[in-house]
């Protein structure tokens, strides 16, 4: 698991078939003392976080897809919890 910061959405045209209905998001990974780490990503937001919360990542394909629910979706990383 990593802790990132909710940049803001992802606007989609299209998406994916397994992506239907979930609500993406840009997130910035970051380290304990909120430094950035590396690229942001996009990720799917199972907890209705909003921008600039701090957030909970799972960050690994086979757990984010365990998260989903779907074993085909094209997901990497799942936003489960904010931080308060």
């Amino acid at each position: 698991m990593r802790i990132g910061k909710v940049l803001g959405p992802v606007v989609s045209t299209k998406k994916d078939e397994h992506l239907e209905g979930e609500k993406l998001l840009l997130v910035q990974v970051v380290d304990v003392d909120g430094r950035a780490l590396g690229d942001p990503v996009v990720a799917v937001d199972r907890v209705d976080a909003g921008t600039g919360e701090l957030v909970l990542l799972v960050d690994e394909g086979g757990s984010a897809r365990m998260v989903v629910g779907d074993p085909k979706s094209p997901v990497r990383t799942v936003i489960v919890g904010v931080i308060d």
